[in-house]
């Protein structure tokens, strides 16, 4: 008999109840450099919230951490109020909690400049999130507010946690571990098989993402993901990065793990997603745009929307390197910079800010093609990284933006060898991670199928 359960998956929900500040100048200059929506989040998460009651696809939902904007307590109490009425629809409903909802010094905006609403402590997270996972709950690390829900018959969830203190941030204790190898010995003995849900990404959802540390993608990931495909578990539900990526891994003893990391609710790219699990085997994933929700857009769709806030962060950040690099350098965390480097970012700011995509390539004595020579550098390379966010990244081999991207980076070839970088311990080539990281290869990160085992 054919075993299929079916499931809703979103992250990074972000909630923010308006009525806390979400308006006036600080706020709008506080935007500028946002990838995610403020004001817009109660709106959306209602919208989202009211589709998610309606619909018959699925009586599982799982959300996989970041709940609130920024940790502040009348958000989690405004967004557990949707919470209820999700599981009153008859919804199974399985939360995890991550860095952005213990946060106890959050804020918000107004005429008046910048608020300080009443923030949240990690340790009342249990309580708060006490009946969305917890309380029915077959095991729990309260400490670790982690937890092992059956969510089907022969299927079970370790939705685990990492949000603590500064040393085991991002990563597991000693102590976690041990619960998981308790929690994944279990689960075998008793014939279930088991997925995973962790706010932080266990494989990076590009390339290059995994030469940026802890902050992009869960430290000790190679170990992590290694100890869990081996234990049984291939399958894990992620967000943080606000990206949409599936990707695959094999360990050295030939087990599969796989990550689904989900785009935030309240950004580009704004998605939801169908999971059908058949025989704890065979997995479909469908990606369900956010609904529309009650928001003056000033005539853009929803998708236009979001891109527009995603672009102009970036946009924002290459006028600052023109025009304020002080500030600049701030923002990407270079504090007390001389003189001297702030007039060489300011003079790459200005030249990126004026030239095209052919200016570029003779630069490095590159052949252009002709369709983008005339295209500004500046508007390419916002298009690219939101594509890297937005997942199956269009620039393969053939199309005219690899030539000329791969072209440039081929200059560079050598100086990459002398840089010795690597990947868990392990030689990289970080051309070949470029290319990767620029094109798409291998399962889309949008609607897909595959085995786990």
């Amino acid at each position: 008999m054919e075993n299929k359960v079916r499931i809703l998956l979103l992250t990074d929900t972000h909630y923010f109840a308006e009525k806390l500040g979400c308006r006036g100048e600080g706020y709008e200059e506080y935007m500028l450099t946002q990838q995610k929506c403020f004001a817009e989040t109660q709106a959306i998460n209602e919208a989202a919230f009211r589709w998610l009651n309606e619909t018959d696809l699925a009586d599982i939902v799982l959300i996989a951490g970041d709940l609130s904007f920024n940790g502040e307590k009348e958000s989690h109490l405004e967004f557990i109020e949707l919470l209820k009425k999700l599981k009153a629809s008859g919804k199974k409903v399985y939360v995890i909690t991550a860095g952005h909802d213990c946060n106890e010094h959050p804020f918000g905006y107004d005429e008046t400049g910048r608020l300080a609403p009443e923030g949240t402590p990690r340790d009342e997270l249990f309580d708060l999130y006490y009946d969305y996972g917890f309380s029915d709950a077959i095991a729990v690390d309260k400490e670790g507010l982690s937890y092992v829900a059956q969510l089907a018959p022969g299927l079970r969830l370790l939705a685990l946690n990492n949000d603590g203190n500064k040393a085991s941030r991002h990563t597991y204790t000693a102590r976690q571990i041990e619960w998981i190898l308790k929690q994944t010995k279990q689960a075998r003995e008793d014939g279930q098989d088991m997925i995973a849900m962790n706010h932080y990404p266990l494989l990076p959802g590009c390339e290059l993402f995994s030469l940026l540390g802890g902050e992009v993608v869960m430290k000790n990931a190679d170990f992590i993901t290694t100890l869990l495909a081996d234990e049984g578990v291939h399958l894990c539900f992620t967000g943080h990065m606000h990206n949409q990526s599936i990707k695959v891994k094999t360990t050295e003893k030939g087990n599969r793990f796989v990550d689904v990391c989900t785009g935030s609710l309240i950004g580009c790219p704004a998605y939801l997603r169908l999971v059908t699990i058949t025989d704890g085997d065979f997995v479909e994933v469908e990606s369900i745009p956010v609904p529309d929700f009650d928001w003056d857009t000033k005539g853009l769709s929803k998708e236009e929307y979001f891109r527009r806030q995603f672009d102009m962060m970036l946009n924002t950040f290459i006028t600052f390197m023109r025009d304020d690099p002080e500030r600049f350098l701030g923002k990407i965390g270079v504090k007390n910079a001389s003189d001297q480097v702030k007039k060489i970012v300011g003079g790459v700011g200005s030249y990126l800010n004026r030239i095209t995509v052919g200016d570029l390539c003779r630069l490095f004595a590159v052949k252009c093609p002709d369709g983008i020579k005339d295209r500004p550098f500046t508007e390419m390379a916002v298009t690219l990284v939101r594509k890297i966010f937005e997942g199956d990244a269009p620039y393969n081999y053939g199309t005219p933006e690899y030539d000329a991207i791969m072209g440039i980076l081929s200059r560079f070839r050598l100086l990459f060898g002398a840089l010795n970088v690597k990947v868990d311990g392990k030689p990289a080539d970080l051309y070949r991670m470029l290319e990767k990281t620029i094109g798409h290869y291998g399962v889309s990160d949008y609607n897909a199928k595959f085995r786990l085992k």
